[in-house]
Protein backbone atom coordinates (compact mmCIF):
# COMPACT_ATOMS: atom_id res chain seq x y z
CA UNK A 1 0.00 0.00 0.00
CA UNK A 2 1.33 3.57 -0.73
CA UNK A 3 1.67 6.37 1.62
CA UNK A 4 1.63 9.86 0.45
CA UNK A 5 2.22 12.78 3.30
CA UNK A 6 0.39 15.41 2.26
CA UNK A 7 2.43 18.62 4.11
CA UNK A 8 1.34 21.38 5.09
CA UNK A 9 0.07 24.01 2.15
CA UNK A 10 0.07 21.60 0.03
CA UNK A 11 -2.82 20.92 -2.81
CA UNK A 12 -4.38 17.90 -2.74
CA UNK A 13 -3.82 18.34 -6.58
CA UNK A 14 -0.18 18.37 -5.67
CA UNK A 15 -0.39 15.47 -2.83
CA UNK A 16 -2.32 13.27 -6.25
CA UNK A 17 0.08 13.64 -8.51
CA UNK A 18 2.81 12.70 -6.36
CA UNK A 19 0.48 9.69 -5.55
CA UNK A 20 0.03 8.68 -9.16
CA UNK A 21 3.80 9.14 -9.61
CA UNK A 22 4.32 6.81 -6.84
CA UNK A 23 2.00 4.13 -8.25
CA UNK A 24 3.30 4.20 -11.70
CA UNK A 25 6.77 3.71 -10.83
CA UNK A 26 5.57 0.85 -9.14
CA UNK A 27 4.29 -0.95 -12.53
CA UNK A 28 1.61 -2.64 -10.64
CA UNK A 29 -0.79 -2.18 -13.28
CA UNK A 30 1.22 -3.06 -16.07
CA UNK A 31 1.83 -6.47 -14.17
CA UNK A 32 -1.95 -6.69 -13.57
CA UNK A 33 -2.46 -6.06 -17.68
CA UNK A 34 0.87 -8.33 -18.36
CA UNK A 35 -0.93 -11.35 -16.27
CA UNK A 36 -4.70 -10.85 -17.52
CA UNK A 37 -3.93 -12.97 -20.70
CA UNK A 38 -1.51 -15.59 -20.29
CA UNK A 39 0.78 -16.09 -23.23
CA UNK A 40 2.83 -19.35 -23.55
CA UNK A 41 7.09 -19.06 -23.00
CA UNK A 42 7.78 -20.03 -26.53
CA UNK A 43 4.99 -17.25 -27.71
CA UNK A 44 6.49 -14.52 -25.66
CA UNK A 45 10.41 -15.74 -26.88
CA UNK A 46 9.21 -15.27 -30.38
CA UNK A 47 7.38 -11.92 -29.85
CA UNK A 48 10.73 -10.58 -28.19
CA UNK A 49 12.95 -12.08 -31.36
CA UNK A 50 10.61 -10.45 -33.34
CA UNK A 51 11.03 -6.89 -32.03
CA UNK A 52 14.75 -7.47 -31.66
CA UNK A 53 14.88 -8.19 -35.52
CA UNK A 54 12.06 -5.48 -36.65
CA UNK A 55 14.31 -2.76 -34.03
CA UNK A 56 17.44 -4.15 -36.06
CA UNK A 57 15.99 -3.28 -39.38
CA UNK A 58 14.95 0.00 -38.31
CA UNK A 59 18.37 1.08 -36.50
CA UNK A 60 21.01 -0.29 -38.89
Amino acid sequence: MLIINVKEEESIDRALKRYKRKFQKTGLLKEIRRRKNFTKPSVERRNQVLNAVYREKNYS
